[in-house]
């Protein structure tokens, strides 16, 4: 027996529910877990379903195209183990959480390989027995720079790209290529303190909380798709430099959550927003 994944994505109507497990039944598939949501701002209607039986992708799909609405979407995905490349520069603390996560099975991936500008975080990940690979950014374009790490990225066929603290601006051609497939971590709780050093503006405006925000990224600086966030509390104690240090760990957190829900297909994205069942 066979376990997949339906995620459906749809103009909103009556009977939804009832037309994809009527046809889930028509093809003997047991429904082992399913939640729906409907966002009444935009009447869009978004429903996950794990099954577990025998699968007719083909015949499956033309039964649900012909039973949703126009402008649906859905998608059969298998349930296996998805597959990740992690792109850093010189901070540890999200990088060897996540390799900690991954080794001990609390975060079900793969790691293929980590891609660094700097060779910093090399030791760290051979001991994972994971390769690393340094790509300097110093005597290259930017343009260079980027093509050279597509090349690594490509030749391991990742499900997801995770900047893992990768300080580095990335071009619109390279997005594009991974579009809604790279996942970033922004010490800030956005929208607040976009850009570099939010820590600094947060402690030059004297906030009582500080966060931070994974999301997907896009050609807008921080302001993709967000998929989880997290806060706590700061008071006029602390200095930049106290909140940098809680930061780390609301940061590493943060991203090993959100990176958990996008690999068990649990994040949907519409617009600039995610629906998360």
């Amino acid at each position: 027996m066979e376990k997949k994944i339906l995620l459906t994505n749809c103009p909103d109507e009556k009977g939804l529910i009832s037309k994809i497990t009527n046809i889930c039944y028509k093809h003997q598939l047991n429904i082992i877990h399913n939640n729906e949501f409907v966002d009444n701002s935009s009447q869009q209607f978004y429903m996950r379903t794990e099954l577990e039986g025998i699968f007719n992708d083909h015949t499956l799909n033309i039964d649900l195209e012909q039973a949703l609405p126009k402008g649906s979407q859905s998608q059969l995905i298998s349930s296996g183990r998805k597959r990740v490349v992690i792109m850093v520069t010189k901070e540890a603390h999200c990088l060897g959480d996540i390799l900690m996560k991954a080794f001990d099975g609390s975060l079900d991936i793969e790691i293929a390989a980590v891609i660094g500008n700097y060779d910093t975080l090399t030791e760290l990940t051979e001991k994972f027995s994971i390769p690393f690979h340094t790509v300097s950014h110093q005597e290259l374009t930017r343009d260079q720079h980027e093509q050279q790490v597509m090349e690594i990225i490509d030749s391991y066929q990742p499900d997801y790209i995770v900047l893992a603290k990768y300080m580095r601006i990335l071009n619109p051609g390279f997005v594009e290529h991974y579009q809604h497939k790279i996942i970033n971590i922004h010490h800030s709780f956005l929208p607040a303190f976009i850009g570099a050093k939010p820590y600094q503006q947060a402690f030059e405006r004297g906030v009582k909380i500080i966060g931070a925000t994974a999301h997907f990224v896009t050609n807008n600086l921080d302001e993709g798709p967000i998929i989880r966030q997290q806060v706590i509390p700061v008071d006029h104690n602390f200095n930049a430099e106290d909140m940098a240090k809680s930061g780390k760990d609301v940061e590493k957190s943060v991203l090993s959550k959100a990176l958990s829900l996008v690999v068990e297909d649990r994040v949907f994205v519409y617009a600039n927003r995610t629906v998360i069942l």
